[in-house]
């Protein structure tokens, strides 16, 4: 099979990248796109930005593929759910109704579960809370631009997302500010930001960048044992 994976940062992908074989740039109008080989299907992976728009946009101009996979770090809002879970997708719901998401399988530990894909960063547990009286286990920014896409291609389409920050956690890092035009976090942003409030923001940029590291890892994990 040829997959198309999506994903907003080139950081989501570093686990899935690791496992792959044959590595190579991609032919591809977006940011970030590599070629692969991984589990013996032929993979195009793509970072193209933050965002729904940005992540059908990615979809729309991708080579021709047998299946979409919406990819990436996600906030939990599942209380039961740690740093670093897998969780695969059964549906896909936001501002534009609620698309269905094929099932993925892997010896992986994961947990199956319903996404909700919102407009910007959900950083209050309060703000969760909501969001879980919703249904839904956990939140991201893409997954329904992909799907929206992916439905108007004709694809199947699956999401696979790993946890990196808590249902019941409060972000002070205010990551949505610093959201460039380009679809990327400007790093340089959110650095001199967290120093206005060192005390709360540095530990969790360090927390996050870990849990960052630990949900690639999972990712890689997962897929490397994916069956399409």
């Amino acid at each position: 099979m040829t997959l198309l994976l999506i994903a907003a940062e080139p950081r989501e992908l570093r686990g899935i990248l690791r496992r792959a074989s044959a590595v190579r740039p991609a032919v591809w109008p977006v940011n970030w796109c590599r070629e692969a080989t991984l589990g013996g299907h032929r993979i195009f992976m793509t970072a193209g930005g933050v965002g729904a728009a940005r992540a059908a946009r990615a979809v729309e101009t991708a080579p021709e593929a047998d299946a979409v996979v919406s990819v990436g770090f996600c906030g939990a809002l599942d209380p039961a759910l740690g740093p670093g879970d897998i969780l695969v997708a059964t549906a896909v719901g936001s501002a534009e109704g609620i698309f269905p998401a094929r099932p993925l399988h892997s010896a992986c530990p994961h947990v199956s579960g319903a996404v909700w894909s919102a407009g910007q960063v959900a950083r209050a547990a309060a703000e969760k809370a909501a969001l879980r009286a919703g249904g839904a286990a956990v939140v991201e920014m893409e997954a329904a631009g992909v799907a929206r896409a992916a439905l108007a291609r004709c694809l199947p389409f699956a999401c696979v997302k790993a946890v990196t920050d808590l249902a019941g956690e409060d972000l002070a890092t205010d990551f949505q500010a610093a959201l460039r035009p380009n679809g990327y976090f400007a790093t340089m942003v959110i650095l001199r930001a967290s120093l206005r409030r060192p005390a709360l923001c540095v530990p969790e940029l360090f927390r996050l960048h870990r849990r960052a590291g630990l949900a690639a890892r999972r990712l890689g994990e997962f897929f490397a044992d994916c069956r399409f």
